[in-house]
């Protein structure tokens, strides 16, 4: 929606810690990282009406952005488990 913050800090701010961690520690989860964080700004631009591209492709980015946050989100909570087993 107009005017939400999507970044990755924002959607999961109890992973705040280990987002950061996983970006500096893990070269896949960096990639992810900064895909999404690019998918999320071409989004954001459209909404804002900087770019006006057509329907069809901005629910395209917007599916790919959901797409890549839960994978992402699926990273994030194999980290936790395996840590919280250590």
């Amino acid at each position: 929606m107009l005017g939400e913050s999507h970044d990755l800090f924002h959607e999961f701010p109890e992973y705040k810690n280990r987002i950061a961690e996983l970006k500096a520690a893990d070269p896949r989860f960096a990639e992810l990282y900064d895909e999404y964080h690019a998918v999320n700004d071409e989004v954001e631009r459209i909404e804002l009406q900087v770019e006006t591209p057509s329907d069809t492709y901005t629910e395209t980015l917007k599916k790919k952005r959901l797409h890549l946050k839960d994978e992402i989100y699926a990273i994030l909570r194999k980290v936790a488990c395996i840590q919280a087993l250590a």
